[in-house]
């Protein structure tokens, strides 16, 4: 377990404020988009792409870096605002976001965009792409006459986000089962449980009812953690990447609309773009939870 510094946790806290500021510009400019889940991923993504991934900027395609699988594809604007402030592409392009001719569509394009590691539209299919991911990354490593494997490679992971609406989709599952038959060590999911999905809270539209011990039946490792604190996002990405026998999966509690006031736990912000005024409001609040 790493130890880290206050310096750290204030700073990507900081950083995932300005992600939201960049997610609530993007969608006002275009007027379409995802706010909700996006803004509840928020502290998730920035933990993993300004501390936790090992990946090159300057080499999206290196074969030793992390794969960071975007399961939850309709929340892309918080991705894309992570992919630009590390450097990925120009923070400019941000205002691009679902226009004509524009890299950052409204579900993310693996080929299309420099960062992206997988094309997601239709909800569920992460886990089961983060497995054929693991085990591609496992084979590839095992050693041969031919060559040895490389140390650092080994080392490469596959982290998978998705949403708890997702997870009503059956092929979540055919892909946690798989995993856990590999015990794929190597794979560890986040889910961003907000408690909303587009049609309402998650306990209505159809219950999952206990996650944790759910995720247990399916012999992953499970964690449990807030959502929003920094400090516990990445104590359980470091637990989790301790775990070789098999699968990992971190629960985080998060708020649907974080960080706006009248966004928070509305089902009608999943995909709705503010007004003017809604977006000043929205801007103000964002920006006040900087200073």
């Amino acid at each position: 377990m790493h130890y880290h510094s206050e310096a750290l946790v204030e700073s990507i806290s900081r950083l995932a404020q300005q992600l939201r500021i960049d997610v609530l510009q993007m969608v006002y400019a275009g007027q379409t988009g995802h706010i909700g889940g996006a803004f509840s991923a928020a502290e998730l993504v920035a933990a993993f792409y300004f501390h936790h991934l090992r990946i090159d900027p300057a080499r999206p395609d290196w074969s030793e870096r992390d794969r960071f699988l975007l399961s939850k594809g309709h929340a892309c604007a918080v991705l894309y605002a992570a992919l630009a402030r590390r450097g990925f592409f120009p923070v400019e392009e941000l205002q691009t976001f679902r226009q004509l001719n524009s890299r950052l569509q409204g579900h993310p394009d693996r080929l299309k965009c420099p960062g992206v590691e997988i094309s997601a539209g239709p909800l569920g299919h992460g886990v089961a792409i983060g497995v054929g991911t693991a085990l591609a990354l496992r084979a590839a490593n095992k050693p041969s006459s031919k060559s040895a494997p490389s140390a650092r490679a080994a080392e490469a992971r596959v982290y998978v986000l998705l949403g708890d609406g997702e997870i009503n989709a059956g092929v979540v599952w055919e892909g946690a089962l798989a995993a856990s038959k590999y015990r794929l060590g190597n794979l560890t999911a986040v889910l961003d449980c907000n408690g909303i999905q587009q049609t309402g809270a998650t306990a209505d539209v159809l219950p999952t009812r206990d996650l944790a011990e759910k995720w247990k039946s399916f012999g992953w490792h499970v964690q449990e953690i807030h959502g929003h604190n920094v400090a516990e996002i990445l104590a359980a990405l470091d637990r989790a990447d301790e775990v070789h026998a098999q699968p990992s999966i971190v629960i985080a509690r998060t708020t649907k609309g974080k960080g706006v006031s009248f966004m928070e736990y509305d089902h009608r912000w999943h995909g709705q773009p503010p007004n003017e005024t809604q977006y000043r409001q929205a801007l103000a609040e964002l920006e006040g939870g900087l200073s």
